[in-house]
């Protein structure tokens, strides 16, 4: 950001004028005694500090003099640290005087690892943090067998960057059940990067699949149905493709061979990085390039028909389902830092 910038204070210089917390610093992420990656997004803003007009804001961790500076009354970017407990002093000054928010981290670097080689260009456009959208919603997926219903909510733990959504779902005969939110409307856009958390509960013994979705409706109004999902029935990831036609779609799975993924195996309490691209061209072909587990690449390598006329509105969602397995049971799941980049 061509606003940031370093500047070295001493300590007796940053302290002498340190007001409490309570004085104008507001930390939307990370939260407090929360447990973040190595790279990590710091949102804060503070429009007043003893009584004064707050004129840059900045942050320093532990014990170091060197503050770095944003000449604004907010920050909103990506901070980098090393492993381990730290306190991140947030802080915003105005007229010699230095408000200060102190937020305790613990620092993982399991978010360190990303071994993807896709080429995002710098003028793609990336939606961050969809997990926190509002408009989420959920319902069992009717074309599945069995019987589910769900629900999701915001929770600040377990989390990477402070807020998690987790979900809920009861079922029975293998169940599914989909969650699901809009973000986007852009029809043109031909390439995506998907890119999410997820953390499994003990309750992963009773899943079956989860499910990675983008939707998109082109500008000839077909939609553009794509996806991959974690298939435990069959030990490996697979692929969505319209086996009908766009006025008589009939999607299925097609298993990606060579592959191996099952979610009854990725361990337990630990958050998972999923992230996969893919393409489309204007008649609804979608082409799947590869699908990253936690930095460990599956080529998937294939192009299948994915258009339909479904007489969506001029929308792109994204769906996160999760399918039971067996005559009943609980999951919980969570999603965080979900970001999808399009181009």
């Amino acid at each position: 950001m061509s606003l940031l910038h370093r500047i070295t204070f001493s300590s007796a210089a940053i302290f002498a004028f340190t007001i409490p917390a309570f004085a104008g610093v507001t930390v939307n992420n990370p939260s407090n005694s929360t447990t973040v990656s190595s790279s990590f997004t710091l949102s804060a803003y503070a429009t007043s500090c003893s009584s004064e007009n707050v004129v840059s804001m900045g942050y320093s961790f532990d014990s170091s003099p060197n503050s770095t500076i944003v000449n604004a009354q907010s920050i909103d970017t990506t901070v980098s640290s090393s492993s381990g407990t730290h306190i991140l002093h947030v802080k915003a000054w105005a007229k010699g005087v230095v408000c200060v928010k102190d937020v305790e981290i613990s620092v993982s670097d399991l978010a360190s690892a990303d071994s993807t080689t896709v080429s995002i260009p710098s003028d793609a456009s990336t939606v961050t943090d969809l997990q926190v959208l509002s408009a989420w919603q959920y319902s069992h997926d009717s074309g599945g067998p069995g019987t589910s219903s769900g629900y999701s909510d915001l929770v600040i733990s377990p989390s990477l960057y402070g807020t998690t959504r987790r979900f809920v779902t009861n079922f029975t005969n293998n169940g599914d059940e989909r969650y699901s939110t809009t973000f986007g409307d852009d029809a043109n856009a031909e390439n995506f990067f998907y890119d999410g958390w997820v953390y499994l509960t003990s309750s992963s013994n009773m899943l079956a699949n989860i499910e990675f979705d983008i939707n998109q409706v082109m500008a000839n109004g077909q939609t553009v149905l794509s996806g991959i999902q974690c298939d435990g029935w069959s030990g490996a990831w697979a692929y969505t493709a319209n086996k009908g036609s766009a006025s008589s779609p009939k999607p299925q799975w097609v298993t990606a061979n060579g592959t191996s993924c099952n979610p009854q195996k990725w361990s337990q309490n630990k958050w998972h990085h999923v992230q996969f691209n893919l393409s489309r061209d204007d008649s609804g072909n979608v082409t799947y390039g590869s699908v990253w587990l936690d930095g460990v690449k599956s080529g998937l390598n294939a192009t299948v028909y994915g258009g339909a006329n479904l007489g969506w509105g001029k929308i792109i969602n994204t769906q996160f389902q999760v399918d039971g397995y067996g005559s009943s049971g609980h999951t919980t799941a969570y999603l965080d830092h979900l970001k999808i980049s399009m181009w």
